[in-house]
């Protein structure tokens, strides 16, 4: 838990829905210090047939609703890497992380973070940043030097952009903080239209 931060109208904190360090380094970049960080706990498990903008969608509003302060901001995100329809959520343990870097390796894939920000008196605002990632072709070696590095537990797709694996990266389009979990000027867009300060 973290304590501090900017207030908005009517002293309004702001609530980070997520336990996320990369997250709350993200908003430190833009001078946003959340009063408190609670990690929300929620299924993450992809529905039947549920396409990957849906699905970030769907997690991001129930990060969102699984943290309610209703006399304060709260801000949830949820970020997946898709290949097609596919979804590649936290590889469960090396084996699958393992496959899903075998599946980015020479291939473009998609990075999709939801953003929801729901405001003091109920009103909520939401936007859905899709970028861009091309993955050089990885060798068998240099798989396994990454995974022993451990950085792909708890990542989306089995990496982090912003760790060893910035140099797996042949090209980005669109948001950089989007990939690595939380798209910094949509988010200042959503906060300070409903009225939560942003220097």
């Amino acid at each position: 838990m973290a304590e501090g931060g900017l207030t908005g109208a009517g002293g309004a904190g702001l609530v980070l829905a997520s336990a996320s360090p990369r997250r709350l380094e993200l908003l430190a970049q833009i001078g946003v210090v959340p009063r408190s960080v609670i990690a929300a706990e929620i299924d993450e498990t992809p529905l039947r047939d549920e396409l990957p903008r849906l699905h970030a969608q769907r997690l991001a509003r129930a990060k969102a609703v699984a943290c309610p302060h209703p006399e304060d901001y709260v801000l949830a995100a949820d970020t997946v890497v898709a290949v097609g329809r596919r979804i590649l959520g936290k590889a469960r343990d090396e084996q699958q992380a393992r496959k899903f870097l075998a599946l980015l390796s020479g291939r473009r894939h998609r990075v999709i973070t939801c953003v929801v920000v729901a405001a003091p008196g109920g009103k909520t605002a939401e936007r859905v940043v899709e970028s861009d990632v091309t993955f050089a072709r990885l060798e068998a070696a240099r798989i396994e030097a990454y995974l022993a590095r451990g950085e792909w537990r708890g990542k989306a797709g089995g990496y982090a952009i912003q760790g060893f694996a910035a140099a797996f990266v042949r090209y980005v389009g669109g948001s950089y903080s989007g990939v690595v979990g939380l798209p910094l000027f949509e988010t200042a867009q959503l906060l300070r239209g409903l009225g939560y300060p942003v220097p």
